[in-house]
């Protein structure tokens, strides 16, 4: 069987990650919830050269950028920990990764999918964009990230975007939320989320970053430090080793790039069709049929994928295909689509 269902990496952990968490092994304190100077300094500085965000003082009493134990974690918990239980709306996109309706569900808010600022902004608390997307690949125009940053400021309402996969471009380059020509020169009512695990094939180190306005960093990192959500001392100084080579992440990126093509080359000969997918690791597939008849072809070939109801009613002509597998592995599929 050829497990393309779940984006787990299975590449090896660069060394540049391992000997930094290797020579931080002795940490006999507490680590930071705030993070480290070096950490804030090399995430302030890959924000910059990657992205092209800069950020207001990382290293001030008001911090604009922190780390967290993965990026999933903080998902779950945002509504939570910016204080918004208790009544209220979280907008998601029309497909998306279920942990953000997790995270509503939890702080007792209920959730609206929609993929443009909506008319009527009565009750929603929160806005989650999600570019490049999980599961679909889409990335979001300047234009379309301008009018949500806009919506959101009109009404009151902070825009969180989840750039996980912001690295990972292919046939556009992704834009942050938090780039001056999508924000402006300053990052008011705004937040970003990275993470480390696929970038840096580091999903087991549970390394992630939200950074944006001071003044809701500083609220989410207030209630983290009480509540214990710390990352480790030594992941912290492998996150400062990742955040400061680029090297290795060009590297895994041209591993995912030969995999995409191969796969997509396959499903394509196989007569399915593949929908935006113009980054991140996963192909949007559909042969315009319920995504469970998809899901049953598959099978017989031998290979797994995610049906795409799992985000949402709006994917439920779509089954989603992980490239994080094994070369060998990814051209099994290819061969097994190809018949």
């Amino acid at each position: 069987m050829v497990d393309l269902s779940i984006g787990t990496p299975v590449d090896d952990t660069p060394a540049v990650l391992s000997d930094a968490l290797a020579g931080a092994g002795n940490a006999p304190g507490y680590p930071t919830a705030l993070g480290t100077a070096a950490l804030r300094t090399a995430a302030a500085g890959w924000l910059e050269r990657r992205l092209g965000v800069r950020l207001a003082d990382p290293l001030g009493t008001d911090p604009s950028v922190i780390p967290t134990v993965g990026s999933k974690e903080l998902v779950a918990l945002l509504p939570t920990l910016l204080g918004l239980r208790g009544g209220g709306t979280v907008v998601i996109p029309e497909v998306a990764y279920p942990t953000y309706e997790v995270g509503a569900v939890l702080a007792g808010l209920s959730v609206r999918r929609c993929d443009s600022p909506p008319p009527d902004a009565a009750g929603v608390v929160l806005v989650w964009l999600n570019s490049p997307g999980n599961p679909h690949g889409r990335v979001l125009t300047d234009e379309q990230l301008r009018a949500w940053v806009e919506w959101g400021r009109t009404h009151g309402v902070p825009v969180v975007a989840d750039e996980c996969y912001a690295t990972l471009g292919w046939d556009v380059t992704p834009r942050s939320l938090l780039h001056p020509e999508v924000a402006g020169d300053d990052h008011t009512g705004l937040l970003a989320v990275h993470s480390l695990s696929k970038q840096s094939t580091a999903a087991g180190y549970r390394a992630g970053l939200l950074s944006g306005d001071p003044a809701l960093v500083r609220r989410v990192w207030e209630v983290r430090r009480h509540l214990g959500l710390l990352v480790p001392g030594p992941v912290q100084a492998a996150m400062a080793a990742a955040l400061a080579d680029d090297a290795h992440v060009e590297a895994q990126r041209a591993r995912y790039g030969a995999r995409r093509e191969l796969l997509a080359d396959a499903v394509r000969a196989a007569g399915a069709r593949i929908e935006h997918s113009e980054a991140g690791l996963y192909l949007w597939v559909t042969r315009d049929e319920d995504c469970w008849t998809t899901i049953d072809w598959l099978a017989g070939l031998g290979i797994v994928a995610a049906p795409g109801s799992f985000y949402g009613p709006a994917g439920s002509q779509h089954v989603r295909m992980a490239l994080t597998a094994t070369d060998e592995r990814i051209a099994a599929a290819a061969e097994r689509l190809r018949g």
